[in-house]
C-alpha cells in the first residue's frame, strides 16, 4: 500500500497563530491529525481590534512553538511531512509574511513542495475536511474580513455572484458590539446579549436589499448603530440594540441569499444543490438556523463547517493545499505575499465611494 500524503498547514493571516497536519486516508478522504491555534486576543483587548505590528510580532515569538506542537501531537515527525502549505493571502501583509516564510524555509530544508494557500479558498474548502461534497456548490463566506457569495466549481475554480462594497459582516459584528461595550471580540458575545433585548425595538436600516443583486452593504447599519448607541441609558438598552442588529443582519443574509439561490440555480441544474456557508460569522447560532431553514424551504442542503474550523484555523489551510498537492499544483519559494487575492481574478472591484451597482 503506498504511503498517502501528509501536509503541514501555517496560518498567520491575521491574529491566530496556527498549526496543523492533515493526512489522506486510504478512501481519499482527509484526516486531521493535529489542529493548533494560539489566540492574541488578551494581547489587542485592550486596543479595541488588532494591531497588524503587535499580531506580527506574537506570530514571530509563536510560529515555531506552535509547528513544534502541531507535529508532536500529530504523532508524526517532521521527515514524515511530504509538502507545507502556508496561507499567501489576503490578509495583514506583516502577519501573512511571518507564516509564509516559516512554511518556505521548512519546505526548503525537507526539499519539498512548497504550496501557497488563499485563505478565502481554505474556508471554500473547509467543510470537506468532515464531509464529501461535489462540485458546484453555492459558497457564503461570512467573516470579519470578507463577505461574498460564490460559486465553487472546482479546486481553483470560483465565481462570485456578489461581495460586500464596504465593511465585512463580521467587521460589523465587532464595531457593534465595540459601541456597547462588549469587549473585544465582540462579535460573538452580541448574540448572546441579543437574546436579553427585544429585536424590534430600534428600526435598523437594511442598505442596498432591494437593488446590486447578491451584492452586500452593511457601513450605512454600522452608522445608524453609532448613533443610536450614543442614547443608551442602561443595559437594557445595550440587549436591544444586539437583538435588533442581530435580526436586522439575519434579514439583510436571508434576502441576498434568496437571490443567490435564484443565481445559481441558472448555472447548476442539478437536482441536489449545495449550500455551504463558512467563516467565522457562520459560528452564530441565529444566522445558522435562519440560513439553513431558508437553505431547507428553497431544496438545498445546509452545510456548515464544525464550529471549531468556522475561525481562521491552519487545518482548512494543510487542506487546501493536499488538494493541490495530489494534482501537482506547487509553488516556488519565491511566491509572494498577496493581502489582496480574490478567489475570482475577473470579478469587479466592488469597494470604494461610487461604486455603480
Amino acid at each position: 500500500m503506498s504511503k498517502k500524503a501528509i501536509i503541514l498547514g501555517i496560518e498567520t493571516s491575521c491574529d491566530e497563530t496556527a498549526a496543523a497536519i492533515i493526512q489522506e486516508n486510504n478512501n481519499g478522504t482527509p484526516n486531521m491529525l493535529s489542529s493548533v491555534v494560539s489566540s492574541q486576543i488578551d494581547i489587542h483587548k485592550e486596543f479595541g481590534g488588532v494591531v497588524p505590528e503587535l499580531a506580527a510580532r506574537s506570530h514571530i515569538e509563536k510560529i515555531n512553538l506552535i509547528v513544534n506542537k502541531a507535529i508532536k501531537e500529530s504523532g508524526k515527525k517532521l521527515k514524515d511531512i511530504d509538502a507545507v502549505a502556508a496561507t499567501a493571502g489576503p490578509g495583514l501583509i506583516v502577519c501573512l509574511s511571518v507564516g509564509l516564510n516559516f512554511g518556505k524555509a521548512i519546505a526548503y530544508s525537507l526539499k519539498k513542495p512548497f504550496i501557497a494557500v488563499n485563505h478565502l479558498e481554505g474556508h471554500a474548502l473547509s467543510p470537506k475536511l468532515v464531509k464529501k461534497l461535489s462540485y458546484p456548490y453555492l459558497l457564503l463566506l461570512i467573516s470579519g474580513g470578507h463577505s461574498q457569495y460564490l460559486v465553487v466549481k472546482g479546486l481553483g475554480k470560483y465565481k462570485r455572484l456578489g461581495t460586500t462594497i464596504d465593511d465585512a459582516v463580521g467587521e460589523a459584528f465587532d464595531k457593534t458590539a465595540k459601541l456597547i461595550g462588549i469587549e473585544f471580540p465582540g462579535g460573538p458575545l452580541l448574540e448572546k446579549f441579543a437574546e436579553k433585548g427585544d429585536m424590534n425595538k430600534f428600526k435598523l436600516p437594511e442598505p442596498i436589499i432591494n437593488r446590486g443583486g447578491c451584492n452586500l452593504s452593511f457601513a450605512g447599519l454600522k452608522t445608524a448603530v453609532l448613533k443610536i448607541s450614543k442614547t443608551i441609558e442602561n443595559n437594557q438598552d445595550k440587549y436591544d440594540l444586539a437583538a435588533s442588529f442581530q435580526k436586522t443582519v439575519e434579514n439583510i443574509l436571508h434576502k441576498k441569499t434568496k437571490v443567490a439561490f435564484a443565481e445559481f440555480k441558472k448555472i447548476s441544474k442539478k437536482n441536489k444543490r449545495v449550500f455551504v456557508i463558512a467563516g467565522g460569522v457562520a459560528a452564530n447560532e441565529r444566522i445558522r438556523k435562519n440560513l439553513t431553514d431558508l437553505a431547507l424551504k428553497e431544496n438545498f442542503e445546509p452545510i456548515f463547517p464544525p464550529q471549531i474550523l468556522c475561525g481562521d484555523n491552519a487545518a482548512m489551510i494543510a487542506f487546501a493545499g493536499l488538494e493541490r498537492f495530489k494534482l501537482k499544483k506547487f509553488n516556488n519559494l519565491n511566491f509572494p505575499v498577496k493581502p489582496r487575492w480574490p478567489l475570482d481574478n475577473k470579478a469587479a472591484f466592488l469597494k470604494g465611494a461610487g461604486v455603480k451597482l
